[in-house]
Parts: C-alpha cells; sequence; structure tokens
C-alpha cells in the first residue's frame, strides 16, 4: 500500500512539474507571441503606406497593426484609453500636431541614436518626442497664362497690391495654414504675421474652401492666378489616374518663395513613440525603419514627398521642380505659436 502511495505521490509531482513547466512555457510563448506586434495609429491615408509597413513586417517578423483615423480623433482616442492604450505609434501630418501630442502627454522621449543623427535637427523635436519622416514644402501655384516667375518673390509679398482679387487658398482652420502663419510669428514677429495674414484677406479671390487640390483647380479656372498650396499634391496630381487632374497640373507653375531670405516654409509627417506603448521596443525599431533608405525611396517615389534623408534622391518630378533653399525653422516652434496663428486668423476674418 505505502508503495502505491508512494508512486501515486511521485506521479502527482512530475504532473505537477510539469503543469508548471507548461505553465511558463505557454506563458513565455505568449510573451513572445506580444513582442512581435506593433500598433500603429495614424493619420496618413496614403496606400504606399501600407507598403512600407508590410516591408518592415517582412524584415522583422513584427506585425503592423494600423488603425487609422484623423489626428484630432487619434489624439482624443489616446486621451481617452490612458494608460490602458494599446497604441505603440503615433503618426500624423503636419508639426503642429505632432507638439499638440506631446503637450498633451501623450508621447514619450527615447533614445535612438538612428533617428537623431539621420534626421536633421530642425526637423525633429528637442525633446526627442516626435521626429519627421517626409517633408513637404508649402509653395505657391500660379497660372502659367497669367502670372510669370518673376512676378513672384516671398509670402510677405503677397499682401502687394498687385495680387488684389488673385489669391486662392484653404480656410484658417487647415493646420498647414496655421504652420505657415506659426513660422511667419517665429521669423518676423507677432505684429507682422498679423500685417500679413490682414493683408493676404485683402487680396483673396473668393472666401477661403476646399483642399489643397481645389485650390489648383480654381486657379486653372480662372477663378484666380494663384495658390498657397503643399508641392506634393502637384505631385499626386501630374501622376493621377484621372486625366483631367493631371490636365490640370501641367497648366500650373511652382514657385518656391523667401528664396533671397530664410528660405520655402517646410513641414513634416512625423512619428512618435506612445507614452504608454505596450511594446516600446518594437515602436523604436518601426520608426528606425520609417527612415531607412528603402522606405525613404518610397515615400517619395509614391507620395512626392520630400525625403528626410538627405541620401535618398527625390522621384523625377520633384527634381524637375528644382533645388531650393529650405527655411529650417526648428518646427518646434510651429506647435508654440499655433494659439497666436489661430487667434491672428479669426482677427484677420480669415474664414
Amino acid at each position: 500500500m505505502k508503495k502505491i502511495l508512494v508512486a501515486l505521490t511521485a506521479f502527482s509531482l512530475v504532473v505537477a512539474c510539469g503543469n508548471d513547466t507548461n505553465k511558463k512555457d505557454s506563458t513565455s510563448e505568449q510573451k513572445a507571441a506580444k513582442e512581435q506586434v506593433v500598433n500603429v495609429y495614424t493619420h496618413r491615408h496614403y496606400e504606399p503606406d501600407q507598403n512600407i509597413f508590410k516591408m518592415f513586417e517582412d524584415k522583422t517578423g513584427i506585425k503592423v497593426k494600423v488603425i487609422n483615423a484623423s489626428a484630432d480623433e487619434l489624439i482624443q482616442k489616446m486621451k481617452m484609453e490612458g494608460k490602458q492604450s494599446p497604441a505603440d505609434v503615433l503618426i500624423t501630418v503636419d508639426a503642429g500636431r505632432l507638439s499638440r501630442a506631446k503637450d498633451e502627454g501623450l508621447l514619450q522621449a527615447i533614445d535612438s541614436e538612428i533617428l537623431e543623427n539621420a534626421i536633421p535637427a530642425h526637423l525633429q523635436d528637442v525633446d526627442n518626442q516626435w521626429f519627421g519622416l517626409t517633408k513637404r514644402a508649402r509653395i505657391i501655384a500660379y497660372a502659367k497664362d497669367r502670372v510669370k516667375p518673376e512676378d513672384l518673390s516671398s509670402y510677405e509679398d503677397l499682401v502687394n497690391k498687385k495680387w488684389k482679387g488673385k489669391i486662392l487658398v484653404r480656410s484658417s482652420s487647415n493646420i498647414y495654414n496655421q504652420s505657415l502663419l506659426a513660422s511667419i510669428i517665429a521669423n518676423n514677429g507677432e505684429a507682422a504675421a498679423k500685417t500679413w495674414a490682414e493683408g493676404v484677406v485683402n487680396n483673396l479671390a473668393r472666401s477661403p474652401k476646399g483642399s489643397d487640390r481645389d485650390q489648383v483647380k480654381a486657379v486653372v479656372a480662372g477663378e484666380g492666378d494663384i495658390a498657397i498650396v503643399n508641392s506634393y499634391y502637384i505631385g499626386k496630381m501630374l501622376n493621377s489616374p484621372d486625366a483631367e487632374e493631371v490636365k490640370t497640373a501641367q497648366q500650373i507653375g511652382l514657385f518656391f518663395p523667401n528664396q533671397d531670405g530664410r528660405g520655402t516654409h517646410m513641414n513634416v509627417s512625423g512619428a512618435g513613440v506612445a507614452k504608454y506603448a505596450p511594446n516600446k521596443e518594437n515602436a523604436i525599431l518601426f520608426i528606425e525603419f520609417l527612415i531607412s533608405q528603402e522606405a525613404q525611396q518610397v515615400f517619395t517615389e509614391a507620395n512626392y514627398e520630400y525625403p528626410v534623408l538627405e541620401s535618398v534622391a527625390p522621384v523625377k518630378d520633384i527634381k524637375d521642380w528644382g533645388a531650393f533653399k529650405e527655411d529650417t525653422l526648428g518646427l518646434n516652434k510651429l506647435g508654440e505659436y499655433n494659439k497666436q496663428a489661430v487667434l491672428i486668423f479669426d482677427a484677420a476674418g480669415w474664414k
């Protein structure tokens, strides 16, 4: 009987140990599986981005799980989720929005020599909470048949009476315009920015409305002669499957303002690691991949944005526009002066 009891006890111990081992193995496997994911909240809605995410998955084995929504929706979602947020990475367009996410306490500082060394200092957050991925220039699109490029010079010159009833631009609620005005505040001062906003309003061809593409189409339709738009929209229109969009874009010239001064206003799309990222290491690896040679090449070839890496050659359409001087204002300033920009727009009557 004793022998039977001893045998049963020994068997129970073996089973228990086996169960403990199985539990440990299971836990380890679950942990490993969890670490092979990066949850990306992104405002960018471009198909080429999905190709870049697939490239990252193939290279690392880390699954990219994507949530797409507007920047405001993503920021609000992260605030509501708090410490329980599954977000590892936030991607959005415009440094002003990235600064807002930082100010809301939704991002965290990270250490990455790859990011810090590869990206120019003015295109990344001073506290390493966000990093620029692509650049876009805020340029002047003009009707080739009605405007000579030598008639154009700077953003400041847009208040000149010669542009009365000729300027097209989207609304003041648009973050691109807010960041442009923020850059003017940073470079010229608040009083000069107020004068500029009022002067542009006085020279508008119509009440601000529509997207950047709509401003280009309105120029060609004769509603105005010049428009303030982001450069990459022209590239996308020139390569659109819509023949009418291509035809429209071909009638537009691109002018890069302030070449005799500070240079053309630049902005970025960028990324930061979420404050409570459950997969922080994967998040850093993911952002590092987005500024790799292969990813940067896709950004410029498929979306006509300027790469942040100087070693990556822009796509042909961008090359055809020519080299230009860029404003190297630290993009943290765009977030710093955003509120003042909004107030100036309101006071100037820029709808």
